[in-house]
């Protein structure tokens, strides 16, 4: 699923009413969920914060920015919050399935659009930033509202799109792209915010001043404190007391968990509280977090446990809640703080049926699902067994020597299976696009050839998903010779059932992939699709052979 978050900033924070048609411009956008509103009154600014597809994003935000542009006049503006315009602030922010460039794409588009259509300058910020002294959003904002006019006249501070006219009413927007931020508190059990400080000086990328042996701080010749860096990059955290918990925190903002992610912050804050005579209890985590950073954390702990760190995404996620404490001071839910999880699973999804829901399905007078389905399906058997022989060698005496190589293997099966059980619902959406397609109206030409282009996009979506099946086919053959040699002999036989499993998910893809080939009029996409198919087929069953004569081998009688 491809997400993208979206955090625009306008400045008003007093007026409900204008608050509310700026986000029912969001809310009324197709594919996009409203996740916060956060208005403030002395900042006079609303913070929201909303999640969606790339498309649904930039449509939405556009919307709200061009709503607030109607709403928001900057001429009247008091806020204690720096600002530029009615739209202050609009980042991107990738999250599921997309790419810092995506977002900073969509931030270049929407950038374009608001700056052509609504006669806004704009400035790009962040990733997106054209020039150096441009990323920071501060030098942007310096002068504020009341300093664009004359800002606008300097051609260094021209607008990335638009003219370098002002809008008196709606002022400038910056817009760009950036990494998820997120906000998370680690519990100690004292009351004394000192030493949480004391903590969080050590944690911050920031540091703290330098001190002499008498405890005193340090100043260069300048007059200046000198600062001892801390020891982890993109990471601010202070210390403070909350009286609700009756605990002090070290509160901490991760502006790169790629970067430095929470559970090695956390572990080493545990080091430090235990020097200074205290523990930690927990973690909290305040807002959204992007499913990515617990999965990390899940593989961290289980490595350390010397376990593998192949295992499902919800052990994962139970491993890293459980790992960190995120339960102890307010329930941890991961289907309402996880971010992808804001988007429900389909109620007609395949892979939520019971198995004998499943089959009984199958077996019925529809074409869906059918045996493209049943292919993906046979597929994430495949990689869930290759998986499970992983996980059942690491860990046991006399398999040191390739615990590493298990290890990657199960991580790389579940991958695999969770990729291809979404295919099996993928099949049958693609089939029945095709069916969709058939039924469009044909009564004048216009909806003739609207019908024919809709067909043979359908078709070529309903052989790319086989095709692709075909080609993880290939990978899972790989999977289950390694763990078959590799792996625990007590489960050899599980190796090869996963062998035999990817090579019916591979063969049943393929024929799926030449079902649907002659009903395509590109000629050119249909002999690079066969090509392609021909070529993997023949890769899937040398694989598939290697790993028979194996077998033979290691299940002769008195081996």
């Amino acid at each position: 699923m491809k997400i993208v978050e979206c955090v625009p900033n306008f400045s008003e924070g007093r007026d409900r009413e204008k608050i509310q048609a700026i986000v029912r411009e969001i809310e009324s956008t197709p594919e996009v969920k409203l996740l916060d509103v956060d208005p403030g009154e002395a900042t006079n600014r609303t913070v929201v914060t909303f999640i969606g597809s790339p498309e649904g994003v930039k449509e939405a935000a556009f919307k709200a920015i061009k709503k607030a542009a109607e709403l928001i006049d900057m001429r009247q503006h008091k806020g204690a919050h720096p600002r530029i315009g009615a739209t202050d602030v609009c980042p991107f922010v990738p999250v599921s399935g997309v790419t810092m460039e995506d977002c900073v794409r969509l931030a270049n588009e929407l950038g374009k659009r608001v700056a052509e259509e609504l006669g806004i300058p704009v400035y790009l910020y962040e990733e997106a930033a054209k020039k150096p002294e441009r990323k920071n959003l501060a030098n942007i904002r310096a002068g504020e509202y009341e300093g664009l006019a004359e800002k606008l006249k300097d051609p260094e501070w021209r607008p990335d799109y638009g003219q370098p006219v002002f809008n008196p009413k709606a002022g400038a927007t910056v817009i760009g792209a950036r990494e998820f931020l997120i906000a998370y508190n680690i519990n100690l059990n004292t009351r004394d915010r000192k030493i949480a400080q004391e903590i969080a000086s050590y944690l911050r990328e920031s540091g703290r001043p330098k001190k002499d042996k008498n405890g005193n701080i340090v100043y260069d010749k300048n007059g200046q404190p000198v600062k001892v860096p801390g020891k982890f990059k993109a990471v601010k955290a202070v210390g403070w007391y909350i009286d609700e918990y009756g605990i002090a925190q070290i509160s901490i903002n991760f502006t790169n968990y790629k970067i430095t992610p929470p559970h090695i912050v956390f572990d080493e804050a545990c080091r430090l509280a235990e020097k200074m005579g205290v523990r930690v209890t927990g973690s909290e985590l305040v807002g959204l977090i992007p499913k990515e950073a617990l999965l990390m954390a899940g593989r961290y702990y289980l490595e350390k446990q010397g376990k593998s760190p192949g295992v499902p995404e919800k052990e994962l996620i139970r491993i890293a809640v459980r790992s960190l404490g995120l339960n102890d001071v307010v329930p941890f839910d991961p289907k309402k703080k996880i971010i992808e999880y804001q988007f429900p699973a389909e109620t007609s999804s395949l892979i939520n049926l019971k198995l004998d829901e499943f089959v009984d399905d199958l077996s019925m007078d529809s074409p869906t699902p059918g045996g493209g389905s049943v292919a993906a399906l046979c597929g994430s058997l495949s990689a869930a067994l290759s998986s499970m022989v992983g996980n059942l060698t690491v860990g046991k005496k006399g398999y040191e020597n390739v615990y590493d190589r298990m290890k990657d293997l199960a991580v790389r099966a579940q991958k695999l299976k969770d990729e291809l059980l979404q295919a099996v619902d993928l099949d049958t959406k693609a089939f029945n696009r095709v069916m969709e397609a058939f039924r469009l109206p044909r009564g004048t030409e216009e909806q003739i050839k609207e019908r024919e282009e809709a067909i043979e996009k359908a078709n070529k979506e309903a052989t790319l998903v086989p095709l692709s099946v075909l080609e993880k086919s290939v990978e899972l053959a790989e999977l289950a010779y390694q763990a078959a040699r590799d792996g625990n002999k007590n489960s050899v036989s599980d190796a090869g059932v996963a062998g035999l499993a990817a090579r019916t998910c591979g063969l049943g893809a393929y024929y799926n992939v030449r079902i649907n080939l002659p009903n395509i009029k590109d000629e050119a996409f249909k002999k690079k699709a066969l090509d392609k198919a021909e070529k993997l087929r023949q890769k899937l069953e040398k694989e598939v052979q290697k790993l028979e004569k194996l077998m033979d081998k290691v299940l002769e009688p008195g081996k």
